[in-house]
């Protein structure tokens, strides 16, 4: 008997340490929700890892009294993920992809970026209101918004109604709704509703002709050092082709017009037949001046391969070996192509009043 437990003791001294992947995310409960389900992907694809899930609070979380917009923060929500990324203290970060700017801090990139569920915004109603519409909303009826982008939009569409800022994580902000008579409805991105479970509250899905949705909105995005080729390689299987390219051209795009939270900047994408379609817009503040445009172009949805260029540029911050370089950089030029003739039809002066109008209040 002891013989037999010395080989076993032995043997376990020899077997290799299963090896721990620290995952970083927010605390909030969406997205503790959302990295779970990347984590159970990776668990799936690879059984010898172990996942450690690190969760940790950002400025954006904190500061919940101001308008984020007003908070001039371009990583209101990565700063502090990043930070521990940085220090090895994590390996990768789960985020939601709108959250992530379009120029990544030096030394880091989107190694994944994991399918699209619904990018539209949807509205939720106040309990008194269930069964209505944005349009059949009791004139002056308050909306609440984080958002410059939807408020401008909305605002074009539906003048009989009021737009206010409204803070917090999905959870307060649903309380915030029920509990006090403020507000007659609020909007938020289908996606997170969907992923916490809340089907039931969806009142009204916005459409592109309503309100075109954040660029990235609906889409994971996995940060991890972008010298870190093992955790490069491990996460590059999570990349969905046709949400990568439709992303790559969205954020080509609010790149290329230098935007961000602070103006109300917008897209709507689509593939079809090898076509990938992107509408941008931009608006003014209360909505009354915007451009608009679509553009197209031909990218063949690529499946995943293993024969990557063995250098590895970023695109608009986003790693992708394992995905053929041609789409990605059609798809990126689409982006740009789109931002150039917005500004040649005057987008950039809109842009400028609205950053100049939200900096004054």
């Amino acid at each position: 008997m002891s013989g037999n437990g010395n080989a076993a003791a032995t043997a376990e001294e020899n077997s290799p340490k299963m090896r721990v992947i620290r995952v970083g995310t927010r605390k909030s409960q969406l997205a503790r929700i959302q990295t779970d389900s990347v984590v159970a992907t990776l668990k799936a694809l690879y059984p010898g890892l172990q996942f450690e899930i690190i969760a940790m609070s950002t400025t954006g979380d904190k500061i919940l009294d101001t308008a984020l917009s007003k908070i001039g923060e371009k990583s209101l929500f990565t700063k502090e993920l990043e930070h521990a990324l940085e220090k090895n203290e994590v390996d990768l970060v789960v985020h939601s992809l709108k959250d992530l700017p379009t120029v990544l801090p030096p030394g880091f990139t989107i190694g994944a970026i994991c399918k699209r569920e619904d990018p539209h915004d949807a509205v939720v109603f106040h309990p008194k209101f269930v069964g209505k519409t944005l349009e059949t909303l009791p004139e002056k009826s308050v909306v609440g918004t984080s958002s410059l982008r939807r408020a401008a939009q909305l605002q074009r569409k539906f003048s009989h109604l009021e737009f206010r800022s409204i803070r917090g994580n999905l959870n307060t902000r649903l309380r915030k709704l029920d509990e006090q008579q403020e507000f007659s409805a609020i909007i938020l991105a289908t996606a997170g509703l969907q992923r916490m479970g809340w089907h039931n509250r969806v009142g009204q899905i916005l459409h592109p002709e309503e309100c075109m949705y954040a660029v990235g909105q609906g889409a994971l995005g996995v940060e991890v050092r972008a010298k870190d080729q093992d955790i490069l390689d491990l996460v590059g299987v999570l990349h969905d082709p046709e949400t990568l390219l439709r992303c790559i051209a969205e954020r080509a795009f609010l790149r290329h017009l230098e935007g961000g939270c602070s103006v109300p900047v917008a897209v709507h994408t689509a593939m079809k037949d090898g076509q990938l379609y992107l509408t941008g817009g931009v608006w003014s503040l209360d909505g009354s001046d915007s451009i608009q445009d679509t553009m197209q172009a031909t990218i063949h949805v690529p499946a995943q391969h293993e024969d990557g260029p063995e250098d590895d540029p970023q695109l608009v911050g986003i790693t992708a070996r394992n995905i053929p370089r041609g789409p990605q950089l059609a798809a990126q030029n689409l982006g740009i192509s789109l931002a150039n003739l917005l500004l040649s039809k005057g987008a950039k002066n809109i842009l400028d009043v609205a950053r100049q109008l939200n900096d004054a209040h």
